[in-house]
């Protein structure tokens, strides 16, 4: 949220702030602010501590940033797994650099996998097709 506000629009923002109320209320004003932000804070953990007591026993590791839609997608979707697809077992076996410098890929340390082509199901060399007539529908290619 503040990761797009430079130094000198801090050093801005505080001379704004000494000129429009001064150097004497700004100490008081800030001292303020902060407490107001305590108290919402504890106003916060307070109702999630609540809720966490009336859902039951069974939802007190409960945390409510698993209610995030991204994250509840990828919990719900990927399970709990760090890695149900596999994508780091194919993303350790590439070489980035030798794709990148022209090269041959250099064998790494863990296996690859490769793809075997010849199991793949034959292709039917079958009567073409008539005019007008639908090609067949192949539930496995879509």
């Amino acid at each position: 949220m503040f990761t797009d506000i430079g130094p000198l629009e801090v050093v801005a923002l505080a001379v704004m702030a000494i000129v429009i109320f001064g150097p004497d209320k700004l100490p008081k004003l800030i001292q303020d602010t902060m407490g107001f932000i305590r108290k919402v804070r504890a106003f916060a953990d307070s109702a999630k501590d609540d809720i966490r007591t009336e859902l039951g026993p069974e939802f007190q590791d409960f945390e409510f940033t698993d209610l995030h839609p991204k994250t509840f997608v990828r919990k719900q979707l990927m399970g709990g797994n760090e890695d149900p697809l596999g994508f780091k077992e194919l993303k350790d076996g590439l070489d980035f650099k030798s794709a990148l410098n022209d090269e041959p890929p250099t064998r790494s340390s863990a296996p690859a996998r490769t793809a075997d082509l010849t199991k793949s199901a034959p292709v039917s060399s079958g009567a073409p097709l008539a005019a007008g007539e639908r090609p067949p529908f192949d539930l496995d290619a879509t």
